[in-house]
């Protein structure tokens, strides 16, 4: 059983068509994806900005959701030319909805969907041509970070994603561009993309640059593009490491309208990743650090404050000159159960420009210990608690119950 679950468990990291052509296992075509079910038990409430001193009220201390289901589709055209796919229903999907927006004063927000998206996470084809050379055109994962470019449910422990990089960047992160993939030496593996570049318009204090990840619009602005590369190894046996850097000249350039940050100038984005991950009989381990910049971000901050009440994007400042995180997490494989233990620290408001003053609310030392157990090789249910002491200990500590059910796998090939 614990051979089929470490088999799975590196067939989900292929579903995602990471770093290599994954074409084997199927002649024609293959259908499968991913769900994930998430129940919280809070002990301070879901808004953590209330102005009471001990959370949110008591009637708001528990959720109940679905982060998302996900359909995956490849096929071949022929052994060179391959199509992939994936659709990903998020929080239940669309509709009409209105939300209270904690962050705004518990202002009543209307939104032309239910509580999430359908999105076109990916949807690309492939041009094989050599192990060291391959070319994909079309919706891309942006591999940055650990959890984006393995970001199926069994490659994590615990019920929601690593928050020490979800907290910083767009998970999952899909853009529109075209890749450069393929291997080299042994063990090497390489990927470098040209997609479209964030927007200005969409960072904010909460969530430092995942507000400018393209999409509201039907096209995206490709005035200046992101700049994505990746290098993994996985030359030893059970040990894979790797490096990620994301680029934009300008971010500036992408706004909704010419010349909103004319008075600012140029406000480059870049963000570094490191990550590694151990996984053998016994023990799986993984850990990561991510380091980001975001140029002329006082000047930013001021100009955001200035958007259209009717933008789709938050004005809430100042937009943090530095963002970090870092991670590690352990789990011992017994049989059908995984214990395990995660520390993380993140704060999208790491350091500001100038005389910006940070918001200490966002800074996050949390703990996390609980089990995962695999009722089947590609089922598992995860249970957790999780500790978070906010600000350095400066204001009260949440604490959290987590429960949840992931899936991933294909389940037809031809």
């Amino acid at each position: 059983m614990k051979r089929q679950i470490i088999t799975l468990m590196l067939a989900a990291t292929a579903m995602a068509a990471i770093a290599q052509a994954d074409t084997a296992g199927y002649r024609k075509f293959r259908f499968g994806g991913y769900g994930e079910m998430l129940a919280q038990f809070m002990d301070y409430g879901t808004n953590r900005f209330a102005g009471t001193s001990d959370g949110s009220a008591r009637g708001y201390r528990a959720a109940v959701s679905i982060p998302r289901f996900v359909v995956a589709f490849d096929y071949k055209f022929n052994s060179k030319w391959v199509l992939g796919a994936e659709i990903e229903f998020e929080a239940g999907g669309v509709g009409s909805a209105v939300e209270l927006e904690n962050s705004e004063n518990g202002e009543y927000e209307t939104e032309i969907e239910k509580g999430g998206e359908v999105a076109l996470e990916q949807f690309h084809i492939t041009r094989l041509i050599h192990r060291g050379f391959n070319v994909r055109a079309g919706h891309l994962i942006v591999p940055v970070g650990l959890t984006n470019a393995h970001h199926e449910p069994i490659n994590f422990f615990g019920p929601t994603r690593p928050q020490a990089e979800t907290a910083l960047m767009p998970s999952t992160w899909h853009e529109t561009g075209i890749e450069f993939f393929g291997s080299f030496g042994k063990g090497f593996d390489y990927r470098a993309m040209i997609v479209a570049g964030l927007n200005a318009n969409g960072f904010d204090r909460n969530e430092w640059i995942i507000g400018g990840k393209a999409g509201y619009f039907e096209t995206d602005n490709f005035t200046s593009p992101g700049y994505v590369a990746r290098l993994d190894y996985s030359g030893v046996k059970g040990f894979r490491t790797g490096v990620s850097a994301y680029y934009c000249h300008d971010t500036g350039r992408n706004s909704d309208k010419d010349h909103f940050y004319s008075a600012v100038g140029r406000i480059p984005v870049a963000i570094g990743t490191w990550d590694a991950q151990y996984r053998c009989k016994w023990v799986t381990a993984r850990a990561n650090i991510t380091y980001g910049y975001v140029g002329n971000s006082a000047g930013l901050s001021d100009a955001n404050r200035m958007l259209s009440n009717k933008s789709p994007y938050s004005r809430l400042a100042p937009v943090a000159k530095n963002a970090f995180g870092a991670g590690i997490e352990a789990g011992v494989n017994l049989k059908k159960f995984t214990p395990y233990a995660r520390y993380e620290y993140y704060n999208p408001q790491f350091r500001g420009e100038g005389k910006q003053i940070m918001d200490a609310r966002l800074e996050v030392n949390q703990w996390q210990v609980g089990l995962n157990w695999f009722a089947l090789p590609n089922l598992v249910v995860k249970g957790a608690w999780v500790s978070r002491q906010i600000g350095g200990g400066k204001y009260n500590s949440e604490n959290e119950f987590q429960l949840g059910v992931a899936y991933v796998g294909w389940f037809v090939k031809k």
